[in-house]
């Protein structure tokens, strides 16, 4: 340090310009002037915003000097001024920073979540939200208080004049919010001070005044930089003010415009100016991507016309008009009037390119196959800029084609990696006891039995899977055991229920700390220690740790229905970020991380409102009238700060801005920044400046030229696999569709029940089929049959309680209309009969046959749905009860003799008549009877069933024809076979 103290000089505030490149053209400029040997950077500090920056600069150091030839390089020191540490980074050159003022430590994030969470519920009561919601209400509460702390705001003033001047007019909501949160922040500022502690954001700002005072004292001999800062909190402001005050000091600026004239720079509003009533008015230009500059500047104290522009250029440095374009751009609503006589040099954009695609997908094609592009020029560097997560991972992933690596230096959520995957899909076997989707989908998780034992770990878990198909069975893990057995893999299942059982005997409810306890056991059973091997493994290892020790001593009872949720709330905001070794000259970034950076080539990407800007969220707490009494800036001055990051991506050499004209909710609205591109453009330039033959590339890598249109399917086997034996419900399906019949027949391809499937038609049918055949028998009462059968099915307790009402009102008819004519006596009941024809067996099962007063047969067939019409009847698409009317006939039936004279369908399915008893169930007939109108003649019938067998016999069985696809597009059907069939290729084609 200096033996005396050193006068404090005017203010050094810095600008680079947009096109300059922010981080190379900083080092030109520091390098010449500090290397004055070789330990000159070295005593060099700068003061960068975060560890992004740090990184910048660090690549940019890199460049300068293998651009300029020095084989060796000793950096700066470089010190993140939002980190928590900075008494650790910056003290040393102070004495001691944080210890020696007696800074108290700062309060850990995540205790402090948990106990807002638990002030809120204490003080709320049995008002207070539950599970996810309090402790998304604790979030919050914990943002909007770090909020005010940057803004340097008291809790007193929540009770100022010109804030208790506003309550009267507010609603009972907002009236009621601010009455919480100044109670939560009064109980939590107490608790603060009875620890000893402070919130993080007050320790930085006592950090920042500490630092200030100690420069301002006794000013430093080594040069300081502050670099790339633009954050306007007030403790900042008046640090970054010292610092330019230094003897070697200067704080650099990023793209603040200084071509801007008086008065549009007057137009930007009172920008935290407190020479005025508010700080902040309502025709303040928050939009604007100066705003928070000119905020920063007020609040350090220097005008516009103190700040100099910086004297060097970047490597990758831009046409300088396009400063000059960016400015114009910009303009706010009276300047913008100027665009009408504005001249081209002030609007030029050489080098910008707009490429408008029709969806998210064709996007992400568009920008990878730019980056390819880009990446054929030696040492040309690209950079992808989107807030849009998921079209950067869309274009990461289709860079892959080209096996080009590409970091996405914003990372992703930890809850989407393959660790994060693993507890959350714990957690939801929780939550829905063992519930099909998530437990299969947690069994069949790359991490889960990783190794020499994956192969027998898959193929028991997809042999218990194809059991599990089908509707949801009772809850937990008890009912899913006959199932295993079932499949052959109770070993298996035995290890599987050891690891989950645990998870699912906790109860209802329990704390958080004992959630997690479980969760970590559960996972590492299940995947061992590659759980925690990866890079996103250890990030989920540090939140279950940090969670599970503030957890344990904080009360945070949970629901076993909230877990996933809560967890899933919290690992979204924990970032894992990919480790090194992607490609070297390509790096894609969210707006943050994308400042300060600089490429040959900036692709801007997902400019649509919403997304680039962020659609402002009001503040759920305060209303804005509130925050803006306070002094703190409106929703709408994150929309600023975007605009600043599209600025300065502006500035690079070449830029292409994209977007997509529909996202994943329809059609999407041009972000307001292209859409002033496209005004400042012109109509005449904006067409020199769309790209339309890089969408027409990316479109045709994915579109091959068209192939001929498949034919319809007419398979024809030879007669030694035609000869089968076919069932009665076979032959209706070979009469309308024979392909259909071909696959599942002859092919035995079935069709799989999907995981936690709705009940289907055929499965209410089996339950209706197996009560009424126990209850024919006399086993027992109704009622009785179907909670047993129900209760066998290990049918799930909802699905229970929505169909036994309807199925029991439909069987109650069955009854009461069989007890209503004593003279029809059943004599079979799901009786199995068969009969031989022309060398073909022909078998099928009878719902019920019945004995009529006279001797003669009654055949019944029960259905769940309707019955078929009587025209699917008369053509043959539906010859179930004539094929078993022939069987009976025949004989086919053991102990049953008689002619079949009456076919009837008993449909368990709502009644048609008003007045009927239970409201569900009714008989039809195809049979010309009665009062009917259409219909086959009794006498007919069954002749008429034996010229439809004798047919299909003749022409597939038997005979050499083609089971051709949809033959009778009309006839009754499934979609099952569509795509084998490739139905959507041929159907309503020409076939010439």
């Amino acid at each position: 340090m200096m033996a005396g103290r050193q006068d404090l000089q005017t203010p050094q505030v810095y600008s680079i310009a947009a096109h300059r490149g922010f981080a190379d053209a900083l080092v030109a400029g520091l390098v010449p002037r500090y290397a004055d040997d070789v330990f000159g950077l070295a005593r060099l500090t700068l003061l960068l915003p975060s560890a992004r920056a740090a990184r910048t600069m660090s690549e940019a150091f890199v460049r300068h000097a293998g651009e300029t030839g020095r084989k060796g390089l000793l950096m700066p020191r470089m010190v993140l001024v939002g980190d928590l540490d900075l008494d650790e980074s910056l003290g040393p050159l102070f004495d001691s920073l944080g210890a020696g003022a007696a800074i108290p430590p700062a309060a850990d994030p995540t205790r402090r979540w948990l106990r807002l969470a638990a002030i809120i519920r204490d003080v709320r009561g049995d008002q207070a939200p539950k599970g996810a919601a309090l402790l998304r209400l604790a979030r919050e509460t914990g943002q909007v208080m770090d909020r005010l702390l940057v803004e340097e705001i008291a809790p007193d003033d929540l009770l100022s004049e010109r804030v208790l001047d506003l309550v009267g007019d507010l609603s009972d909501h907002w009236r009621d919010n601010l009455h919480l949160f100044a109670t939560v922040q009064r109980l939590w500022l107490a608790e603060l001070e009875e620890r000893g502690e402070r919130d993080a954001a007050a320790r930085r700002n006592m950090l920042f005044r500490e630092a200030a005072r100690r420069m301002r004292e006794n000013p430093p001999d080594t040069p300081f930089v502050a670099a790339g800062v633009t954050s306007a909190a007030p403790a900042l402001a008046r640090l970054l003010r010292t610092v330019s005050e230094l003897p070697q000091g200067a704080v650099v600026l990023p793209d603040l415009d200084l071509s801007m004239g008086d008065e549009v720079w007057d137009e930007l509003g009172s920008a935290g100016d407190t020479s005025g009533e508010t700080p902040f008015t309502s025709g303040d230009a928050l939009t604007h991507p100066q705003y928070h500059l000119k905020l920063l500047l007020n609040r350090m104290g220097v005008a516009r016309g103190e700040v100099q522009q910086w004297h060097r250029a970047g490597l990758a440095k831009g046409p300088p008009e396009r400063t000059h374009a960016i400015s114009s751009l910009f303009l706010p609503p009276e300047a913008s009037k100027a665009w009408v006589k504005l001249p081209a040099a002030k609007r030029r954009m050489a080098g910008v390119r707009l490429v408008e695609i029709g969806n998210p997908e064709e996007e992400a094609q568009t920008v990878s196959l730019l980056v390819r592009e880009a990446l054929d020029e030696p040492e040309k560097r690209v950079a992808v800029v989107t807030p849009d997560r998921g079209l950067a991972g869309r274009v990461a992933q289709h860079l892959r084609r080209w096996n080009i690596e590409a970091d996405d230096s914003a990372g992703r959520p930890l809850g989407e990696t393959a660790a994060g995957r693993v507890l959350l899909l714990l957690a939801e076997v929780v939550a829905e006891p063992a519930a099909p989707v998530p437990l299969i989908a947690l069994l069949e998780h790359p991490l889960v039995a990783a190794g020499e034992g994956r192969a027998a770990w898959l193929r028991a878990t997809r042999r218990f899977e194809l059991k599990l198909r089908g509707p949801r069975k009772s809850p937990g893990l008890a009912p899913l055991r006959p199932l295993a057995t079932k499949a052959g893999v109770e070993q298996w299942w035995q290890e599987v229920e050891s690891i989950l059982s645990p998870l699912l005997e906790a109860g209802e409810s329990a704390e958080l700390a004992t959630w997690l306890d479980l969760l970590a056991a559960a996972g590492e059973a299940l995947c061992g220690e590659g759980l925690w091997a990866r890079e996103d493994g250890r990030a989920l290892s540090a939140f279950v740790e940090d969670l599970r020790l503030h957890a344990r001593d904080i009360d945070t009872p949970l629901e076993a229905e909230d877990l996933p949720l809560v967890l899933r709330d919290a690992m979204d905001r924990v970032a894992v970020r990919p480790p090194y070794g992607g490609h070297p000259r390509v790096a894609i970034y969210g707006l943050l991380e994308a400042r300060m950076t600089r490429a040959d080539l900036v692709i801007c990407a997902g400019l649509n409102e919403g997304t680039w800007p962020p659609r402002p969220a009001t503040d759920p707490l305060l209303a804005p009238g509130v925050l803006r009494a306070l002094g703190v800036p409106g929703a709408d001055f994150r929309i600023g700060l975007s605009a600043h990051d599209l600025a300065g991506a502006l500035g690079a050499p070449e830029v292409v801005l994209t977007r997509a004209r529909r996202d994943l909710a329809g059609p999407a609205i041009a972000s307001r920044f292209l859409l002033r591109v496209r005004a400042l453009l012109g109509e005449d330039l904006v067409a020199k400046h769309e790209d339309c033959e890089v969408v027409t590339l990316a479109r045709a890598l994915d579109d091959p030229p068209p192939v001929p249109h498949a034919p319809r399917p007419q398979p024809c086997p030879p007669p030694e696999m035609r000869r089968q034996d076919i069932s009665v419900t076979a032959l209706d399906r070979l009469r309308s569709d024979p392909f259909q019949y071909y696959a599942s027949k002859l092919l035995r391809l079935g069709e799989l029940d999907g995981v936690d499937a709705e009940p289907t038609p055929a499965w209410q049918g089996e339950l209706a089929h197996a009560i009424l055949e126990d209850w024919h028998k006399g086993k027992g009462e109704l009622a009785d049959l179907a909670d047993r059968h129900l209760r066998e099915m290990s049918a799930h307790p909802l699905m229970r309680a929505l169909w036994r009402p309807r199925l029991m009102a439909a069987l109650e008819w069955v009854a009461k209309t069989i007890e209503e004519d004593p003279e029809r006596k059943p004599v079979a009941i799901e009786q199995w009969g068969e009969m031989t024809e022309r060398g073909i067996r022909i078998f099928g099962k009878a719902d019920r046959i019945d004995r009529l007063a006279d001797g003669t047969l009654a055949v019944v067939d029960y259905k769940t749905g309707s019955p078929p019409t009587g025209a699917q009847v008369e053509e043959g698409f539906a010859l179930q009860l004539g094929t078993i009317g022939l069987i009976a006939q025949a004989g086919g039936f053991e102990s049953i003799s008689g002619d079949p004279v009456k076919f009837e369908y008993w449909s368990l399915g709502k009644a048609k008549a008003k007045d009927h008893p239970t409201g569900f169930g009714y008989v039809s007939t195809p049979l010309l009877e009665g009062k009917k109108r259409t219909g086959i003649p009794p006498a007919e019938f069954l002749p008429k069933a034996r010229e439809f067998l004798d047919d299909a016999l003749d022409r597939w069985l038997l005979g050499d024809e083609p089971f051709t696809a949809r033959l009778n597009p009309d006839a009754p059907g499934y979609d099952t076979y569509d795509q084998l069939m490739r139905l959507a290729e041929w159907q309503g084609r020409d076939e010439a």
